[in-house]
């Protein structure tokens, strides 16, 4: 069975199989600074814990598509966490050895991944993270750990997400999630592992 791998991510339907059949599609235009009123306005109210801190958000973003199998994920959670025009991006290699990346919006993420997370069970964690932050922006390098279920002995995934984030000046959102998955050929590096360095 096919596992969905995010998000790891923050969780993309088939995230290889999309990379192998289609090339990158160009990103709809979108403000490059706030975001527009009436785009604001349409995002969901987030959850005021999930938005408070670069943490709480990193948390909100692993716990909302995270769920066993038969449960419905709460998508307009996820949404608020999300800046309009926000992306998520698998990369990888396809068969033919090139090395591709699929931008999806968030509402393209969900239609594509959110069928295998609620019939398959999903789950993902966050292991380490190196974070660094300037102003009102930020990037965490987040080591993910993706089981079936949450009690699995062992991830039958692991990656990075590269996760960007942009303080408003009343919270924290999400603006892109960049996710690589780990092969034979690119083992995660020590420094990226818990208790690791180096």
């Amino acid at each position: 069975m096919k596992r969905p791998v995010l998000l790891g991510a923050l969780a993309m339907c088939a995230a290889w199989a999309m990379l192998a059949t289609a090339a990158p599609h160009a990103a709809r235009a979108q403000a490059t600074t706030t975001p527009p009123p009436a785009a604001a306005t349409m995002v969901p109210a987030p959850r005021p814990a999930d938005v408070a801190t670069i943490d709480a958000v990193i948390a909100a973003l692993y716990d909302v598509i995270s769920g066993p199998a038969g449960q419905k994920r709460d998508w307009d959670r996820m949404r608020s966490l999300f800046y309009p025009g926000a992306k998520l991006v698998p990369t990888g290699k396809r068969p033919t050895g090139e090395v591709a990346a699929r931008l999806l919006t968030l509402e393209e993420y969900i239609t594509r991944s959110g069928p295998q997370l609620e019939n398959g069970g999903f789950f993902e964690k966050e292991v380490s993270r190196e974070l660094v932050q300037y102003g009102n922006i930020a990037h965490a390098f987040s080591t993910y750990e993706s089981r079936g279920k949450a009690d699995d002995a062992k991830p039958f995934a692991r990656g990075i997400n590269s996760i960007q984030l942009v303080n408003d000046g009343t919270r924290w959102w999400v603006l892109n999630v960049f996710w690589q998955a780990e092969t034979p050929g690119t083992p995660l590096p020590g420094k990226y592992l818990p208790g690791k360095k180096g």
